[in-house]
């Protein structure tokens, strides 16, 4: 039984050794594949140095991250029965000691479950662990309000993901919000009291900043599973919208009082919408 581990790059050079070091000190069996998008940064020369570790590399513009997650996973699983879990790498997460292959033993272990979490931390743009990422258990009550697995310390089972049909190119930001939610409908989601990787904060991630397109993402999946939007998307998009989408930032007490009123004119609006009122 092996893992397949697709990791998406585009310029994140800096940052993509650490990721693939990560891999291959990973003692589970395994393929990989990086499907680079054409970066104009040292990645080739990064790849090239990693070659003999992965199953397959390629540098090229694609159709995005989604598409290039899909891509990996399909092209490592073709033809091998012997992949039975998957996952994906962003180039610059990287997965802690022995993280990996205890989200795989935990598959093993639980039959049961269509896909595993752990826990992780949040790494400085060096690489230093600076503090815990908060996570929990699925639940479709909490992860209504907030997206409480992260990415990276996860493992997928193969069968799930692929009755999924992975991960959904309509999304860019919360592709992953929109699979849990998915992989949910086909079993249990487990969840090991472990810290398994660390997710890296940097100027240029995606989520620092493309904050609003996040926010538009994720309201149209929760409506989507649950009916509603919860006043929590409501005011924390309008309480960043104060500060310009600036993450780790709150305004201050006349913000505040502003950002509650939008948000709560947005709220009743959409509450009225739904009731016909």
């Amino acid at each position: 039984m092996a893992v397949a581990i697709a990791v998406p790059s585009l310029n994140q050079g800096q940052f993509l050794g650490a990721a693939l070091d990560s891999i291959r000190n990973s003692r589970v069996p395994l393929r990989c594949a990086v499907l680079d998008a054409g970066s104009t940064d040292e990645s080739g020369a990064v790849i090239r140095a990693h070659a003999g570790d992965l199953a397959y590399w390629r540098s090229e513009p694609d159709a995005g991250h989604a598409a290039a997650v899909n891509e990996g996973v399909s092209l490592l699983c073709s033809g091998d029965p012997g992949v039975d879990m998957v996952a994906w790498l962003n180039a610059d997460d990287f997965y802690l000691d022995d993280g990996l292959e205890r989200l795989s033993r935990a598959l093993t272990d639980h039959p049961d479950w269509v896909a595993v979490a752990g826990r992780a931390y949040l790494a400085s743009e060096t690489g230093t662990l600076v503090e815990e990422i908060a996570t929990s258990p699925f639940s479709h009550e909490q992860f209504a309000h907030a997206c409480t697995i992260c990415q990276p310390a996860t493992l997928v089972r193969r069968w799930a993901w692929e009755r999924a049909r992975g991960v959904d190119p309509e999304f860019d930001m919360c592709l992953d919000y929109d699979l849990w939610w998915r992989l949910a409908r086909l079993g249990p989601i487990g969840y090991i009291d472990h810290f398994v990787a660390a997710s890296r904060d940097h100027g240029s991630t995606k989520t620092r900043r493309l904050r609003q397109r996040y926010f538009r993402e994720a309201t149209i999946i929760v409506r989507r599973e649950t009916g509603a939007v919860p006043w929590h998307w409501y005011i924390s998009e309008a309480l960043e919208r104060q500060v310009g989408f600036e993450v780790g930032h709150r305004p201050g007490f006349f913000g505040s009082v502003k950002a509650a009123v939008e948000a709560g004119a947005a709220y009743l609006l959409d509450r009225r919408g739904r009731t016909g009122g």
